[in-house]
């Protein structure tokens, strides 16, 4: 009697993904190794030919699907790679292909789908309005939908990975790394890695604010998170998928979270070690990887981190590069309140040591204090930056470390300016903003008449949202009518009213 095999296994050695894709390359790490203290390599699934390892799964899934039934066209919702991935699986395969994309994607991203012989449809402002719409579509047309992540034969096609891994590493192996959002990738790697090498650990990476399968994993069920960071667009979803959950539950190993900082920072480390630019969300595993080596303290082991994708709009560099250093914990955030009188800056210079000061923004408090705004390079990250600060202190200094604190990164750095003591009531909210036309108009019209904007700041780094601060003039009689004006407008918001840097530069 034949030994039973795991179906997945079987899916997964069956699978057809090389009609459109390589074999792709695992790449020692040089300069992050010695770093770390291990050996690092990268599996650079962002050398395929749509930058993302997406073509894999797409194109297994359609391949399946053809054997079964005539297939005429095929239909997806996507604003990423998947797009791009389904577009050249089914002009490879002769078939047409309808991708439903959000109306603020990027035109880098609509003109691959084209490219790739694929047929773009703008419709909505989010993922969900596309998804809605492709659903009609596949009423109208009877085409089927690609989900991007949630089926056997697409997370089949990303196992592929898996077993070059296998292949291409045979000897000692601590664990790989793998970026998660839907869970497709991550499911399918792990499910071959724990059948030829249940010695090797299969680590999960999600952004901190798009962790659905870490908080899913926690609960032991499906759950469906209620705002999703969109930095790393290319794992954000709400939800993991009902078969990517299942197993993901069984063979991973854990989820390490991350912040934006460190997918920056670990965009900069692959640059630095193949001139490559990753997206955020193929940067994540090594972000994931770097964490997981400082938690643990692991030496002299071989890691293993999935790139999966670089598909990144050249706007977002900009972002990238200002926040790559606080990443690296080589830039520290300080608030510190000087006597506003000659030598005051002098001396916070003389009393930082040789640290070298890569910003400076102030504006006077009071008529004898000023708030400094300071960026203050760092050698040994956050232990020197903690003594830094204790240190100051104790030289009597009112210090805050903001480092951390996103307004301050995002908006206050940029708006240093002085206090505006006559506006009352003020009210001061961070929202994300959908990148098109009519979203400011759509917050000023819902606004109550009599309210007034006291404070606005907007940034976009090149992706579907744009950041923004918002003061508004609020009287107290008026706080139901705002949280229903926040409700309904729908934009995702969070209150900053006690925010340290608000208080300190703009209160």
């Amino acid at each position: 009697m034949a030994p039973k095999v795991d179906p997945y296994i079987k899916r997964i050695l069956s699978a057809r993904v090389y009609d459109v894709s390589q074999e792709t390359p695992l790449t020692h790490a040089a300069n992050l190794s010695a770093r770390l203290g291990n050996s690092v390599m990268l599996k650079r699934e962002d050398q395929q030919s749509v930058f993302s390892f997406k073509s894999r799964g797409a194109y297994n899934r359609i391949f399946q699907l053809m054997q079964k039934d005539p297939v005429e066209g095929v239909i997806a919702a996507s604003a990423g790679n998947h797009a791009q991935g389904v577009a050249l699986a089914a002009t490879k395969l002769g078939i047409k292909s309808i991708i439903v994309m959000p109306k603020p994607t990027p035109e880098i991203k609509v003109n691959a789908v084209r490219a790739f012989g694929g047929r773009p449809v703008l419709h909505g402002d989010i993922y969900d309005d596309a998804y809605a719409h492709a659903m009609e579509l596949v009423e109208k047309h009877g085409y089927p939908l690609i989900h991007p992540f949630d089926h056997p034969d697409t997370i089949a096609g990303q196992g592929t990975i898996g077993v070059e891994i296998c292949m291409q590493h045979s000897q000692d192996l601590h664990a790989v790394f793998v970026p998660v959002g839907g869970g497709g990738l991550a499911s399918g790697i792990a499910a071959y890695m724990k059948y030829l090498r249940p010695d090797v650990k299969v680590i999960g990476v999600e952004p901190e604010d798009a962790n659905a399968m870490y908080v899913s994993l926690q609960r032991g069920r499906r759950s469906t998170i209620k705002h999703v960071g969109i930095f790393a667009d290319g794992v954000a979803v709400k939800q993991p998928g009902k078969e990517t959950f299942k197993l993901c539950k069984k063979y991973l190993d854990g989820v390490v979270l991350c912040s934006v900082d460190e997918m920056c920072a670990a965009i900069k480390d692959v640059f630095t070690d193949t001139r490559t630019l990753l997206e955020p969300s193929g940067a994540l595993s090594v972000a994931g990887l770097k964490k997981y080596v400082g938690q643990t303290g692991c030496k002299d082991e071989n890691l293993i981190a999935v790139t999966s994708g670089a598909n990144i709009n050249f706007d977002r560099l900009r972002h990238v590069a200002e926040r790559a250093e606080i990443g690296e914990q080589r830039e520290a955030l300080l608030c510190v309140t000087l006597r506003e009188q000659p030598g005051a800056f002098r001396k916070l210079c003389s009393d930082l040591g040789r640290r070298s000061i890569t910003e400076f923004n102030y504006r006077y408090a009071e008529d004898d204090i000023a708030h400094v705004f300071a960026g203050v390079q760092l050698s040994n990250g956050t232990e020197e930056r903690q003594q830094m600060v204790k240190s100051l202190r104790e030289d009597g200094y009112d210090v805050m470390d903001l480092t951390d604190d996103e307004m301050a990164k995002l908006h206050v750095r940029y708006m240093v300016g002085g206090h505006a003591p006559k506006v009352q009531d003020e009210q001061l909210y961070r929202f994300e903003f959908p990148d098109r036309p009519g979203a400011l108009s759509t917050f000023l019209n819902k606004m109550a008449r009599g309210w007034n904007i006291s404070l606005f700041h907007y940034r976009n780094h090149g992706s579907a949202f744009g950041r923004v601060l918002v003061g508004m003039q609020v009287p107290e009689k008026d706080k139901a009518r705002l949280q229903a004006f926040l409700n309904d407008v729908g934009y995702p918001h969070w209150p900053e009213n006690d925010n340290p840097a608000y208080q300190a530069f703009l209160r």
